[in-house]
Parts: structure tokens; C-alpha cells; sequence
């Protein structure tokens, strides 16, 4: 529903001056972590399951980082920082807008990284709204793409599931969900119209 991550994520390394490497090395641990390996000891785990706090997570992260300077990277706010560049991609806010309107029942299921949400369009856009860290769950576990259907009165085997992460994906596809895996606007509007039968347009 936004931007490419990794361009608000280049603009926060650059603006502030953080050593790449530092960052590209501690993620790259997290991430496999969080989705190859099974570990149970993540920050990542703990951050979207919200089992830990946004200040918690920071100074996590803060504390694997440098700057080009050699000195500390500032942990108050890192995820606000983070963020900043973050902006809504207009064309699947306007996918959602059609589906919704012609009575496609659809949902958002997002493992949180801070706030940040835009609670106010929910209610035009969504029936039903699941952020992990406010369930207790994280995509790829099976549990919370359960709780996602339940919530709109579907079972997994009526649902199309759109993300960006292959994992998550393959963790839908395994349950019953048919997945699509996100790159750009017009290709996923496309494949979930030819997917449901409808024409969006």
C-alpha cells in the first residue's frame, strides 16, 4: 500500500549520514532470522508481535549501526526517521477503493513497524483491518492469515492474499489462500480481476 520500502530506507541512511553496510549487515541477520530460520529470538519477531515496544526495538537497531563519522546513531525516533519517506501508493489505494465499492469483501493484514497507519481511510477501504502487533501474530505464521479470514466470514480457500514477500506468500498459498505476489500497481490489479472475475476500470 506504499512506496517501496527500501527507497525510504536509502533516504533515512543517506539524510542522516548511517554507515550502509552496518545497517545492511544487521538486517540482513534479522530478516533471515526472522524468516528462514525459525529463530525464536528476534528483534523483528518480538517488534511485530508487539512484544516489545517501538523504544525497545530502537535502540536494538540503533545499537548495531554507526555513522560514516564513526559515531553513534541516535535511537529516539529511529522508526519515525525510518519511515519518513514512506508514501502511499495512490494506484492500490484506488484497487482497494474499486474492489471494496463493488462489493468485493477485502482486508489489510500488516506486520507493524511502528505506526504510522492511515486509520482514517479503514473504514472506506477495508471490512477488516489485522496488524500483528495488535493481535499477538506476524505474517508468515499460520494463525494470524486464519484470524484474517475469519474476520471477513471467508475461508482461506475463498481468499486472494497480496503481498510483497515471497514468504508470506508461500505461507498463504499452504493454508489455501491463493497468493499474489506484489511489484506493481497495475500487474496485481490485473491479476486479482482476472483472479475474481471482475472487470476494475
Amino acid at each position: 500500500m506504499t512506496n517501496p520500502i527500501v527507497h525510504s530506507v536509502n533516504d533515512w541512511l543517506a539524510a542522516e549520514g548511517i554507515e550502509p553496510t552496518s545497517y545492511r549487515t544487521v538486517m540482513r541477520r534479522w530478516v533471515r532470522q526472522a524468516y528462514d530460520d525459525g529463530s525464536e529470538v528476534n528483534p523483528i519477531h518480538a517488534l511485530e508481535r508487539g512484544e516489545c515496544t517501538n523504544e525497545e526495538f530502537e535502540r536494538a537497531l540503533a545499537g548495531e549501526l554507526v555513522l560514516v563519522s564513526g559515531g553513534p546513531v541516535a535511537s529516539v525516533g529511529l522508526l519515525e526517521r525510518m519511515f519518513a519517506g514512506s508514501r502511499l501508493d495512490e494506484a492500490m489505494i484506488e484497487l482497494f477503493r474499486r474492489l471494496r465499492t463493488g462489493g468485493v469483501p477485502t482486508g489489510m493484514l500488516s506486520n507493524s513497524w511502528g505506526g504510522g497507519y492511515p486509520r482514517e481511510l479503514f473504514p472506506e477501504l477495508f471490512d477488516a483491518v489485522v496488524i500483528s502487533a495488535e493481535v499477538g501474530m506476524r505474517k508468515p505464521e499460520p494463525r494470524i492469515f486464519r484470524h484474517a479470514a475469519a474476520l471477513l466470514g471467508l475461508e482461506p480457500a475463498e481468499c486472494v492474499f497480496i503481498d510483497d514477500i515471497e514468504a508470506n506468500i508461500t505461507a498463504a498459498e499452504q493454508l489455501g489462500f491463493t497468493g499474489v505476489l506484489h511489484s506493481a500497481p497495475d500487474g496485481t490489479g490485473a491479476r486479482v480481476a482476472e483472479l475474481l472475475g471482475i472487470r476494475l476500470g
